[in-house]
């Protein structure tokens, strides 16, 4: 009989209980954006974390019940950033090298940020370059900030997984008895 498995639930709750910690859901409003190699500031706006893998289905003659479906490739649409215009002009610098021919592909980090402003769960992505700059829509009769929004094609995303980050509580439960070899 294979050892004994709590499910994941469980073992958040208990985890949760024993160190009198909540898991709220974390607010879209608490991000930080940060480009390799890149000073930008902070961002209002960041769209487009997505990751979708296409799939193939056939159907297999006489099987009339379902058809057999088989996963393809991947693909992640752009990422948008958007942020105030201020004197940092490194998003419209990479755009222009990129125009000019010169690709430097930077990997980057978003951060969804705690009620302690500490990263709580992030998204890597690599391999990124900006194919697209907006300008903000200026107008006398607003009183808007003057945004500027890139768009980023990049090669992933991939975030810490969820077991990683509950195995890691799961040691901090077990004290130092679990690090220096004990039962």
């Amino acid at each position: 009989m294979p050892p004994f498995d709590p499910p994941l639930n469980a073992t958040v709750s208990l985890a949760s209980n024993l160190l009198g910690v909540r898991f709220d859901p974390y607010q879209v409003t608490n991000f930080l954006v940060e480009i390799e190699g890149l000073v930008v500031g902070g961002f209002s706006e960041c769209s487009g974390l997505q990751a979708e893998t296409e799939f193939l289905d056939y159907r297999e003659g006489g099987v009339n019940e379902y058809m057999h479906r088989f996963a393809g490739a991947s693909k992640y649409p752009p990422l948008v950033l958007k942020h105030g215009i201020t004197q940092i002009d490194s998003l419209w610098s990479w755009h222009q090298d990129v125009i000019q021919g010169k690709i430097k592909r930077r990997n980057g980090t978003i951060y969804l940020l705690d009620r302690q402003q500490i990263p709580a769960i992030w998204w890597n992505f690599k391999e990124a370059f900006p194919y697209k700059w907006t300008g903000p829509d200026l107008r006398a009769d607003s009183g808007n900030v003057a945004v500027e929004s890139v768009e980023v094609s990049h090669r992933g995303l991939s975030r810490p997984s969820l077991s990683n980050l509950v195995a890691g509580v799961g040691a901090a439960l077990s004290g130092p008895s679990n690090l220096s070899g004990g039962f």
